[in-house]
């Protein structure tokens, strides 16, 4: 499972039915996702409250 799985900006966008990311990638950022060389997301935003808990 990635990290955008669980991302408060990835969200189901009804008009085009599919899950969609709310951040605006610029077009390096958008070629190291599509390629999968960067692994950690630097916008990820946990939708878990207790994710920081954890981190302690």
């Amino acid at each position: 499972m990635s990290n955008c799985d669980d991302c408060s900006n990835y969200v189901y966008d009804e008009e085009t039915d599919c899950w969609c990311c709310m951040v605006n990638l610029d077009e390096d950022e958008m070629y190291r996702f599509l390629t999968g060389t960067n692994r950690d997301c630097p916008y990820y935003d946990p939708t878990d409250d207790y994710y920081l808990a954890r981190k302690q």
